[in-house]
Protein backbone atom coordinates (compact mmCIF):
# COMPACT_ATOMS: atom_id res chain seq x y z
CA UNK A 1 0.00 0.00 0.00
CA UNK A 2 1.32 3.12 -1.66
CA UNK A 3 1.45 5.25 2.64
CA UNK A 4 2.26 8.62 0.98
CA UNK A 5 -0.71 8.41 -0.86
CA UNK A 6 -2.47 7.82 2.42
CA UNK A 7 -0.91 10.13 4.59
CA UNK A 8 -2.84 13.33 2.98
CA UNK A 9 -3.42 15.55 6.08
CA UNK A 10 -0.15 17.11 6.30
CA UNK A 11 1.65 17.73 9.05
CA UNK A 12 1.02 17.61 13.43
CA UNK A 13 -2.38 16.67 13.99
CA UNK A 14 -3.76 16.62 10.38
CA UNK A 15 -3.27 13.52 9.47
CA UNK A 16 -5.07 12.32 12.66
CA UNK A 17 -7.77 14.71 11.17
CA UNK A 18 -7.80 13.18 7.84
CA UNK A 19 -8.28 9.73 9.08
CA UNK A 20 -11.17 10.88 11.00
CA UNK A 21 -12.79 11.88 7.77
CA UNK A 22 -11.58 8.49 5.72
CA UNK A 23 -13.49 7.08 9.00
CA UNK A 24 -16.79 8.55 8.22
CA UNK A 25 -16.71 8.42 4.68
CA UNK A 26 -16.26 4.54 4.85
CA UNK A 27 -19.21 5.17 7.95
CA UNK A 28 -21.07 6.71 5.29
CA UNK A 29 -20.52 4.17 2.59
CA UNK A 30 -22.02 1.03 5.30
CA UNK A 31 -24.99 3.27 6.36
CA UNK A 32 -25.82 3.82 2.78
CA UNK A 33 -25.96 0.54 1.47
CA UNK A 34 -27.95 -0.35 4.68
CA UNK A 35 -30.08 2.51 4.07
CA UNK A 36 -30.66 1.07 0.94
CA UNK A 37 -31.06 -3.00 2.18
CA UNK A 38 -33.89 -1.97 4.36
CA UNK A 39 -35.34 0.16 2.01
CA UNK A 40 -35.49 -3.12 -0.82
CA UNK A 41 -36.04 -0.78 -4.02
CA UNK A 42 -34.28 1.83 -5.70
CA UNK A 43 -34.03 5.53 -3.91
CA UNK A 44 -33.07 8.91 -5.56
CA UNK A 45 -29.28 10.15 -4.08
CA UNK A 46 -31.52 13.54 -2.14
CA UNK A 47 -33.48 10.91 -0.69
CA UNK A 48 -30.56 8.45 0.63
CA UNK A 49 -29.26 11.76 1.84
CA UNK A 50 -31.68 12.18 3.91
CA UNK A 51 -31.87 8.63 5.06
CA UNK A 52 -28.16 8.48 6.15
CA UNK A 53 -28.62 12.11 7.55
CA UNK A 54 -25.56 13.02 5.34
CA UNK A 55 -24.99 16.34 3.22
CA UNK A 56 -26.12 15.61 -0.76
CA UNK A 57 -22.91 16.90 -1.70
CA UNK A 58 -21.14 14.09 -0.32
CA UNK A 59 -23.73 11.68 -0.83
CA UNK A 60 -23.59 12.78 -4.69
CA UNK A 61 -19.99 11.96 -4.04
CA UNK A 62 -20.04 8.45 -2.43
CA UNK A 63 -22.86 7.79 -4.99
CA UNK A 64 -20.64 8.40 -7.89
CA UNK A 65 -17.46 6.29 -6.49
CA UNK A 66 -19.91 3.34 -5.94
CA UNK A 67 -21.39 4.07 -9.40
CA UNK A 68 -18.16 3.88 -11.07
CA UNK A 69 -16.84 0.27 -8.80
CA UNK A 70 -20.54 -0.81 -10.25
CA UNK A 71 -21.49 -1.68 -6.69
CA UNK A 72 -24.54 0.90 -7.76
CA UNK A 73 -26.04 0.99 -10.78
CA UNK A 74 -28.81 3.62 -12.21
CA UNK A 75 -32.05 2.57 -12.53
CA UNK A 76 -34.80 4.00 -14.63
CA UNK A 77 -34.63 7.62 -15.90
CA UNK A 78 -35.66 9.55 -12.74
CA UNK A 79 -32.03 9.54 -10.61
CA UNK A 80 -33.19 6.16 -9.03
CA UNK A 81 -29.98 4.04 -8.04
CA UNK A 82 -29.74 0.90 -6.26
CA UNK A 83 -27.27 -2.81 -6.10
CA UNK A 84 -24.96 -3.03 -9.07
CA UNK A 85 -23.76 -6.15 -10.55
CA UNK A 86 -20.29 -6.11 -8.43
CA UNK A 87 -23.04 -6.90 -5.19
CA UNK A 88 -23.96 -10.20 -7.10
CA UNK A 89 -20.11 -10.59 -7.54
CA UNK A 90 -19.61 -10.39 -3.62
CA UNK A 91 -22.54 -12.64 -3.14
CA UNK A 92 -21.41 -14.82 -5.56
CA UNK A 93 -17.82 -15.39 -3.53
CA UNK A 94 -18.56 -16.05 -0.52
CA UNK A 95 -21.07 -18.93 -1.40
CA UNK A 96 -18.19 -20.02 -3.67
CA UNK A 97 -15.74 -19.81 -1.13
CA UNK A 98 -17.51 -20.76 1.95
CA UNK A 99 -18.08 -24.61 1.27
CA UNK A 100 -20.42 -25.03 4.07
CA UNK A 101 -22.64 -22.24 3.60
CA UNK A 102 -23.28 -24.12 0.10
CA UNK A 103 -24.18 -27.26 1.89
CA UNK A 104 -26.54 -25.28 3.81
CA UNK A 105 -28.06 -23.88 0.67
CA UNK A 106 -28.00 -27.26 -1.46
CA UNK A 107 -30.39 -28.82 1.60
CA UNK A 108 -32.17 -25.88 2.11
CA UNK A 109 -32.96 -26.37 -1.47
CA UNK A 110 -33.96 -30.39 -1.99
CA UNK A 111 -35.86 -29.84 1.53
CA UNK A 112 -38.07 -27.06 -0.52
CA UNK A 113 -37.94 -29.66 -3.60
CA UNK A 114 -39.05 -32.90 -0.89
CA UNK A 115 -41.69 -31.69 0.94
CA UNK A 116 -43.41 -29.10 -0.92
CA UNK A 117 -43.07 -26.61 1.88
CA UNK A 118 -41.23 -23.23 1.94
CA UNK A 119 -37.79 -23.74 3.93
CA UNK A 120 -35.51 -21.09 5.58
CA UNK A 121 -32.10 -20.10 5.92
CA UNK A 122 -32.30 -17.89 9.41
CA UNK A 123 -29.86 -16.20 11.66
CA UNK A 124 -29.15 -12.79 13.68
CA UNK A 125 -28.19 -9.67 12.24
CA UNK A 126 -27.22 -7.61 15.13
CA UNK A 127 -30.10 -7.95 17.77
CA UNK A 128 -32.89 -8.62 14.86
CA UNK A 129 -33.80 -11.95 13.17
CA UNK A 130 -33.01 -12.18 9.49
CA UNK A 131 -34.21 -14.76 7.00
CA UNK A 132 -31.18 -15.43 5.06
CA UNK A 133 -32.64 -17.34 2.13
CA UNK A 134 -35.51 -19.08 1.02
CA UNK A 135 -37.12 -21.34 -1.39
CA UNK A 136 -40.90 -20.87 -0.97
CA UNK A 137 -43.19 -23.70 -1.41
CA UNK A 138 -44.89 -23.77 -5.07
CA UNK A 139 -48.39 -24.65 -3.68
CA UNK A 140 -51.97 -22.97 -3.58
CA UNK A 141 -51.12 -21.96 0.12
CA UNK A 142 -48.09 -19.57 -0.91
CA UNK A 143 -46.29 -18.59 2.54
CA UNK A 144 -43.01 -16.98 2.09
CA UNK A 145 -40.61 -14.15 3.79
CA UNK A 146 -38.66 -11.65 2.49
CA UNK A 147 -35.06 -12.08 2.32
CA UNK A 148 -32.72 -9.80 4.61
CA UNK A 149 -35.71 -7.72 6.73
CA UNK A 150 -35.25 -7.47 10.06
CA UNK A 151 -37.64 -8.69 12.35
CA UNK A 152 -37.81 -8.64 16.52
CA UNK A 153 -36.59 -11.97 17.92
CA UNK A 154 -38.92 -13.13 19.97
CA UNK A 155 -41.63 -12.96 16.89
CA UNK A 156 -39.54 -16.23 15.56
CA UNK A 157 -39.02 -19.86 16.48
CA UNK A 158 -35.42 -19.27 15.19
CA UNK A 159 -35.12 -16.71 17.74
CA UNK A 160 -35.63 -19.08 20.74
CA UNK A 161 -32.26 -21.19 19.49
CA UNK A 162 -29.92 -18.84 18.06
CA UNK A 163 -30.14 -17.01 21.71
CA UNK A 164 -29.35 -20.37 23.57
CA UNK A 165 -25.83 -19.79 24.13
CA UNK A 166 -26.73 -16.30 26.03
CA UNK A 167 -27.59 -15.94 30.03
CA UNK A 168 -31.34 -14.59 31.18
CA UNK A 169 -29.40 -11.53 32.13
CA UNK A 170 -27.52 -11.14 28.63
CA UNK A 171 -30.78 -11.90 26.59
CA UNK A 172 -32.54 -8.77 28.70
CA UNK A 173 -29.98 -6.62 27.58
CA UNK A 174 -29.80 -7.62 24.35
CA UNK A 175 -33.75 -7.57 23.22
CA UNK A 176 -35.15 -4.22 22.99
CA UNK A 177 -38.76 -3.94 25.41
CA UNK A 178 -40.82 -2.95 21.74
CA UNK A 179 -39.34 -6.33 20.66
CA UNK A 180 -41.89 -8.43 22.53
CA UNK A 181 -44.84 -6.55 20.82
CA UNK A 182 -46.80 -8.55 18.41
CA UNK A 183 -47.68 -6.97 15.19
CA UNK A 184 -51.13 -7.21 16.58
CA UNK A 185 -50.62 -6.01 19.68
CA UNK A 186 -50.57 -9.29 21.64
CA UNK A 187 -47.13 -8.71 24.00
CA UNK A 188 -44.45 -11.56 25.03
CA UNK A 189 -44.19 -11.79 28.33
CA UNK A 190 -40.05 -12.00 29.05
CA UNK A 191 -40.92 -14.38 31.47
CA UNK A 192 -42.26 -16.82 29.04
CA UNK A 193 -39.60 -16.08 26.05
CA UNK A 194 -36.67 -16.71 28.56
CA UNK A 195 -38.79 -20.15 29.27
CA UNK A 196 -38.88 -20.75 25.79
CA UNK A 197 -35.22 -20.46 25.23
CA UNK A 198 -34.55 -23.03 27.39
CA UNK A 199 -37.00 -25.57 26.55
CA UNK A 200 -35.96 -25.01 23.25
CA UNK A 201 -31.73 -25.43 24.41
CA UNK A 202 -32.98 -28.68 25.95
CA UNK A 203 -35.19 -29.94 23.34
CA UNK A 204 -32.93 -29.22 20.57
CA UNK A 205 -35.73 -27.50 18.26
CA UNK A 206 -38.21 -24.64 18.52
CA UNK A 207 -41.83 -23.99 17.05
CA UNK A 208 -44.03 -21.47 17.18
CA UNK A 209 -47.73 -20.58 15.86
CA UNK A 210 -49.68 -17.41 15.57
CA UNK A 211 -46.93 -14.48 16.44
CA UNK A 212 -46.01 -12.51 13.59
CA UNK A 213 -49.15 -13.46 11.73
CA UNK A 214 -51.80 -15.76 12.68
CA UNK A 215 -51.98 -18.28 10.21
CA UNK A 216 -48.02 -20.09 10.17
CA UNK A 217 -46.67 -22.78 11.97
CA UNK A 218 -42.85 -22.33 12.24
CA UNK A 219 -39.88 -24.72 13.20
CA UNK A 220 -36.76 -24.39 13.56
CA UNK A 221 -33.65 -26.25 13.97
CA UNK A 222 -30.15 -25.70 15.00
CA UNK A 223 -27.12 -25.48 12.96
CA UNK A 224 -24.45 -25.16 15.50
CA UNK A 225 -20.73 -23.87 14.52
CA UNK A 226 -17.36 -24.69 15.46
CA UNK A 227 -17.53 -23.35 19.13
CA UNK A 228 -21.47 -24.98 19.66
CA UNK A 229 -22.57 -21.62 19.46
CA UNK A 230 -26.20 -21.94 17.03
CA UNK A 231 -25.34 -19.26 14.21
CA UNK A 232 -27.83 -20.53 11.59
CA UNK A 233 -31.26 -22.11 11.77
CA UNK A 234 -32.90 -24.69 8.84
CA UNK A 235 -36.69 -23.95 9.29
CA UNK A 236 -39.94 -24.96 7.58
CA UNK A 237 -43.08 -22.55 7.20
CA UNK A 238 -46.31 -23.58 7.05
CA UNK A 239 -50.09 -23.21 7.07
CA UNK A 240 -51.22 -23.27 10.88
CA UNK A 241 -53.88 -25.67 10.22
CA UNK A 242 -51.11 -28.52 8.76
CA UNK A 243 -52.06 -31.86 10.95
CA UNK A 244 -49.77 -33.14 13.59
CA UNK A 245 -48.78 -36.01 11.80
CA UNK A 246 -47.76 -34.06 9.20
CA UNK A 247 -45.58 -31.43 11.15
CA UNK A 248 -43.97 -34.66 12.79
CA UNK A 249 -42.73 -35.90 9.68
CA UNK A 250 -41.25 -32.21 8.57
CA UNK A 251 -39.84 -31.50 12.20
CA UNK A 252 -37.80 -35.19 11.74
CA UNK A 253 -36.47 -34.24 8.62
CA UNK A 254 -35.59 -30.84 9.46
CA UNK A 255 -33.58 -32.02 12.76
CA UNK A 256 -31.97 -34.77 10.94
CA UNK A 257 -30.79 -32.02 8.15
CA UNK A 258 -29.55 -29.73 10.55
CA UNK A 259 -27.72 -32.30 12.47
CA UNK A 260 -26.03 -33.18 9.15
CA UNK A 261 -24.73 -29.88 9.11
CA UNK A 262 -23.17 -29.10 12.17
CA UNK A 263 -19.83 -27.82 12.63
CA UNK A 264 -19.25 -28.45 16.31
CA UNK A 265 -19.11 -32.26 16.41
CA UNK A 266 -21.72 -32.58 18.63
Amino acid sequence: MDNNKMETGGHGNGGASSGGERKRGIDRVIMLLEALLKRREPARVGDIAKMINAPRSTTYEIVNSLLEAEMLENVGSEGHVYFGRAMHLFGWAYGHHNAHYRRVIENMEAMGAETGETAQLCGLRGNKYVVLDCRDSPGPFRISSDVGVEVPVPWTASGRLLLGHMTDDEIRAFIPREDYRLPDGRVIAESDFLAEIAEARVRGYSETSGLADRFTWCMAAPIPDARGIVSHTLCFVLPVDTPIGRREELLALLRERARSLSLSGN
